[in-house]
């Protein structure tokens, strides 16, 4: 699958396909914060909320916990988890 593209507004806007907790969430291309990245996923109806911790899943296999500030440049199939904050798994 690659980048679609909409022709809302002037331009083009690129779209990108991520994971979160297993589902597809779109995004717009380019950073967007960790914080961006739950409020998509919950109005794409993740079942997460605000607080919850969210990590990315590094080429590695390992995680990285992303804050709510930090700013994640987006790809294409970029997979992450959102955690409820007391979640001791």
């Amino acid at each position: 699958m690659t980048t679609a593209e909409t022709s809302q507004g002037p331009g083009f806007e690129k779209i990108f396909t991520i994971e979160v907790n297993g589902h597809k969430v779109e995004m717009p291309a380019g950073p967007a914060t960790g914080l961006e990245i739950k409020e998509a996923a919950i109005k794409q109806g993740i079942n997460i909320q605000l607080n919850f911790v969210l990590q990315v899943q590094v080429p590695n296999g390992e995680v990285k916990i992303v804050g709510d500030d930090d700013k994640v440049a987006l790809s294409e199939y970029l997979i992450f988890t959102a955690i409820a904050p007391d979640d001791n798994s």
